[in-house]
């Protein structure tokens, strides 16, 4: 049995490897002849992709699957119908696990199956039943399917004991040949690999939907399973720097700093960030030094608003008083930081934009994304959209950060849009942030890369 696991083509820039397929590749690999292929890096759009199936012939297409991704998905599902009606064809990750039966409905005729929550032990369990003809599917865990003109959706099942996932593909992946397009754009050595070391978040944040996926409850790998990772890409694949991408990384201080401190010892001469942010609220000045002294160069965090109330409607945990201290104390440990920030959140208006605007250039950052407010399927604010009636507006075609698919009330497209450009370019124009960004260009190649993206962004917006 042949499975192709695919990243799709989307809007976004970031050029960077799918740990999620990654590890859906190790929990079938012993069942199947298993392969990766990532739409974007490739430059595959659905033309291309048709070839590839009919080149290739798999039994099953799995694709990865975010909101954003709903047009080239159906497109491909479309594809792979066309090229043989007897392709199975299977999709996961935030959008089906929010909305899987309206997800099926809008697939009907196209889509078999589709997997809610994580899926490693659900999938494994779905090939392992293919391969031997069953068609009962009742205990395939995070399962959807139609069955007798109904749909069925089985519970998801979370691996408490990460390394028993172990770990991704990499092999399948071949990190070292990714492009300087990683997640945050700027790096300080090359080439890079993301790692997950804990998944799940327990905060109540309004506008995210990650615990769709990963849950409440933090699991943690073990620190002898994430190192030999780290060593084994730096090893087989000559990587030079690696990007934490969990939302809870330091949430477990101890824990933490006993990784570090392993890690240390290991003198490994790598790089590393944090590109997802950390929480401001886990760090404390010993958990810092160890960061530095480790090879981390630039924290981001997730600081969202200017304005109180917004942090409030946001259900953050913290104050404008609070990020100023928060973002003191590191600057104080020597480590740069970036911030993330929303703009356009429900009840939001043009007064807590700007506030949010002038916030930004007051804090010692090195880096400002401004990012409009997306309503993510299966998060809090967008349920709450949801039942005011407020999503009719939605262009869920041109569902990204940077293209102002939603605007509150009171507001335009327009107006969202100019304050979006008004912050950008209030932060980044100031010879001080200038002079920095020039001196983090690491070649001419990641020069190339950096203009690329300034003009998608612009299109994008």
């Amino acid at each position: 049995m042949k499975v192709l696991l695919t990243k799709p083509y989307n809007l976004s820039d970031h050029i960077q490897p799918s740990l999620g397929l990654g590890y859906l590749a190790t929990s079938v690999r012993d069942q199947c002849d298993v392969s990766i292929l990532d739409c974007i890096k490739e430059g595959f759009k659905v033309d291309k992709l048709r070839g590839y199936l009919i080149k290739n012939k798999p039994d099953i297409l799995g694709l990865q699957c975010y909101t954003f991704d709903l047009k080239f998905i159906n497109d491909a599902l479309e594809a792979a119908k066309g090229v043989d009606k007897g392709i199975l064809t299977v999709i996961g990750g935030p959008h089906p696990s929010a909305m899987p039966r309206e997800t099926l409905e809008a697939f009907a005729g196209k889509l078999d199956f589709l997997f809610t929550g994580e899926s490693e032990h659900g999938f494994a369990g779905l090939v392992r039943s293919l391969k031997k003809g069953e068609k009962d599917f009742h205990n395939v865990p995070g399962l959807a399917w139609r069955e007798k003109g109904g749909i069925i959706i089985n519970p998801p099942a979370r691996e408490d004991d990460l390394d028993k996932l172990g770990m991704p593909a990499w092999d399948l992946i071949h990190p070292e040949k990714y492009p300087e397009s990683q997640h945050g754009a700027f790096f300080k050595k090359f080439p890079i690999a993301p790692i997950m070391i804990t998944r799940g978040c327990p905060y109540p944040c309004t506008f995210c939907a990650g615990n769709i996926v990963s849950g409440r409850k933090v699991r943690k790998r073990s620190i002898d399973h994430v190192l030999k990772e780290i060593v084994h890409l730096k090893k087989d694949f000559g990587i030079r720097e690696f990007h934490v991408i969990d939302d809870n990384f330091t949430m477990d201080k101890n824990y933490a700093k006993e990784f570090l401190k392993r890690l240390k010892a290991l003198d490994l001469d790598m790089s590393w960030a944090v590109p997802n942010g950390v929480r401001m609220d886990t760090l404390d000045e010993e958990l810092l030094g160890l960061m530095k002294d480790t090879g981390l160069y630039l924290i981001s965090l997730g600081i969202e608003s200017g304005s109180d109330r917004v942090l409030r409607l946001m259900k953050k945990g913290t104050t404008v008083s609070k990020i100023r201290k928060h973002i003191q104390m590191i600057r104080n440990c020597g480590i740069d930081i970036a911030g993330f920030f929303i703009l356009g959140f429900p009840g939001e208006t043009a007064s807590s934009i700007k506030r949010t605007i002038s916030f930004a250039r007051s804090l010692d950052l090195v880096r400002a994304n401004f990012f409009t407010y997306l309503p993510f399927p299966g998060s809090e604010s967008y349920k709450d959209l949801e039942a005011a009636g407020e999503l009719d507006g939605v262009n869920w075609d041109r569902f990204y950060f940077m293209n102002a698919a939603y605007t509150p009330k009171g507001m335009d497209k327009k107006a969202l849009k100019k304050f979006h450009r008004a912050a950008f370019s209030a932060f980044y124009l100031r010879p001080r942030i200038i002079s920095y960004q020039i001196r983090s260009i690491q070649s001419f190649r990641h020069l190339l890369f950096l203009i690329k993206r300034f003009f998608h962004w612009i299109v994008m917006g």
